[in-house]
């Protein structure tokens, strides 16, 4: 490293820990925002039930939260 500044050093190993990934966004523009809405309403579901029957049921709650709603 051809500089003591720590703000640049400190930058330099973001991007170097985070090379792969910002190429990758670069390449094919994919997002991980409906993966990460996806984990958030799992784990809303998992705290709404305090402890499911079985996982079958937990899965059911699941399927349907995931459906978008109708209004008729």
């Amino acid at each position: 490293k051809a500089t003591e500044n720590e703000h640049f050093l400190w930058f330099a190993r973001l991007l170097e820990s985070h090379f792969e990934g910002i190429v990758n966004h670069a390449k094919y523009h994919i997002s991980t925002g409906k993966l990460e809405g996806i984990n958030c309403m799992i784990k809303t579901e998992r705290r709404k039930g305090y402890g499911y029957p079985d996982d079958e049921y937990f899965f059911l709650r699941l399927m349907d939260a995931s459906r978008r709603k109708q209004i008729y």
